[in-house]
């Protein structure tokens, strides 16, 4: 029976380095009685398959079928104890999970003085790395050890340590809740999208101020801080207030520029907080600041010092290649992008396993919209292709909307006329199923459903008239997102004046920015 690789333990095997499998082999073969185990075997067998093949597994193997579940569950968990003890694999989070379980193993044995020694250091070490829930941990065996008052420790020992105590609970519990809040406005944002409207923005705003725990700024660490700045991005970005983005994701990332050390610590939040900097850049339209903050944020993921595992490597190739393509969109230099693309495709073939399909369709659709710019109509529409027949998960409802609206755009630019009625019945019936559509959308609906009745010598009057409606929306605070995905009314404007898209796209960034 052959399956796909998402059987656990195949998937566990197949992400290990050559590093980690030589030591996994040297770790289980450590008593000569493992050399020929069913599991080690197991190992071997699943290192060399393409694809997870029961059939071949129980055929080169002396497993049995009703043992399979067994050895598998036992091959699992020996992987990640051999992983555990890689170095690569070792931080100061799991150096004091060690610590602390020595410390356990001492109290147990009775020697109390030496896992108060261990435990004094660790403390130490914990609140220096913001490690605020593990140095709560410690304190907390430290007053178990004292309260057995066989260590005679000095006097006040017991106010110091409650002391201590209060103030890592107190610090916890902020952090406990301003974790909810950003998770929790995440899952709104998953749920409900951006606020339409001033109903919406309401709500939101509600949502955030119920929920939001008194605190002194004065008195939150680098961990509090993170939290707090992430929650009020978040909360910015549903109502889709894009200089508060920048402001609150700046503030996040130069919470890691004054704690360098905490980059290879949390190197994952560092990465995020890099990646919605340059998002809100780019939604807020500033080239120079985008160009400067992608080439910092590039020199320290390359850099040597910079920790990086297979997660961290996938969020950084993302965030990276995502924020290369979009500075090609600032001033519809799309031609001069087109490099990129093949280099990007290439690459992302080695993160299959690690870039949801989602993240993948968004790289197909800055693609479609490069091409689309750079007048390459037919490449546009076979990445749009891409996204439209996808079937496999629940695309975000945006994204396949303004797919299938570029689809439409690009056949029409193209010359691909000879199924146009069907291409645009089959637009209109998956547009009017979408709920709670932004204005734009609407307007985009009736454009569609008209276009067919349209007399060629007529749409250029058509063209200027949809110009007129959709230009109100353009700084709208709750619509103008949508020309973010497709800017439509450059596009417009570039066929009521017969220029490219690009060429007006350029013109004005130029107005506005001034020449560079």
């Amino acid at each position: 029976m052959v399956k796909d690789q998402k059987d656990n333990l195949f998937s566990l095997v197949k992400s290990m380095t050559k590093s980690e499998k030589r030591q996994f082999k040297l770790y289980v073969g450590r008593l000569g009685v493992n050399e020929d185990s069913k599991f080690l075997n197991l190992f071997n067998i699943l290192d060399k398959l393409s694809v997870y093949d029961e059939d071949a597994i129980l055929k080169n193997g002396d497993i049995k079928k009703q043992q399979l579940a067994n050895v598998k569950s036992h091959l699992y968990k020996q992987i990640l104890i051999s992983l555990r003890l890689n170095p690569s694999h070792q931080n100061v989070r799991s150096q004091l999970r060690e610590q602390l379980d020595f410390a356990s193993i001492l109290y147990h044995k009775g020697l109390y003085k030496q896992a108060l020694k261990i435990l004094d250091k660790s403390k130490e070490i914990a609140i220096q790395n913001e490690e605020k829930n593990l140095a709560f941990e410690v304190v907390e065996l430290e007053k178990v050890i004292e309260a057995q008052y066989i260590t005679r420790s000095i006097s006040g020992r017991a106010d110091e340590l409650t002391i201590q105590a209060k103030k890592l609970s107190q610090a916890n519990v902020i952090t406990s809740k301003l974790s909810n809040l950003s998770l929790q406005l995440y899952g709104l944002f998953l749920k409900f999208g951006y606020a339409k409207n001033e109903k919406d923005a309401q709500e939101i705003h509600d949502y955030f101020n119920a929920r939001l725990p008194k605190y002194d700024l004065e008195d939150l660490g680098f961990r509090e801080k993170l939290w707090l700045y992430r929650s009020y991005f978040w909360y910015s970005f549903l109502l889709q207030d894009f200089l508060n983005c920048f402001k609150y994701a700046l503030k996040w990332v130069k919470l890691y520029d004054q704690n360098p050390s905490m980059v290879n610590l949390n190197p994952v939040f560092f990465a995020k907080g890099q990646n919605y900097l340059l998002e809100s850049l780019f939604y807020i339209n500033n080239k120079e600041k985008f160009k400067y903050h992608l080439d910092k944020f590039e020199a320290l993921v390359t850099n040597k010092s910079f920790t990086i595992d297979e997660n961290v490597d996938a969020l950084t190739f993302l965030y990276l290649n995502i924020h290369r393509v979009n500075y090609y969109f600032f001033d519809g230099s799309f031609k001069d992008g087109l490099h990129l693309i093949p280099k990007i495709e290439a690459e992302l073939v080695k993160y299959t396993d690690r870039i949801d399909e989602h993240h993948r369709m968004i790289f197909n659709y800055k693609f479609a919209s490069m091409h689309f710019g750079a007048e390459n109509y037919k490449e546009c529409i076979r990445y749009l292709n891409k996204i439209i027949t996808t079937k496999s998960i629940a695309m975000r409802e945006d994204l396949q909307c303004f797919a299938r609206v570029l689809n439409v755009v690009a056949h029409y630019e193209g010359g691909y006329d000879y199924h146009i009625e069907a291409l645009l019945r089959d637009t209109y019936k998956f547009l009017i199923k979408i709920d709670d559509m932004y204005e734009v959308q609407k307007e985009m609906i009736k454009f569609i459903r008209g276009l067919q009745d349209i007399y060629p010598q007529d749409i250029k009057k058509a063209f200027i008239e949809l110009h007129k409606r959709l230009k109100v929306y353009e700084n709208h605070p709750y619509e103008r997102r949508a020309f973010l995905y497709l800017d439509i009314i450059s596009w417009l404007e570039s066929n009521i004046q017969n220029r490219p898209v690009s060429e007006i796209i350029r013109e004005k960034y130029y107005e506005h920015f001034g020449t560079q």
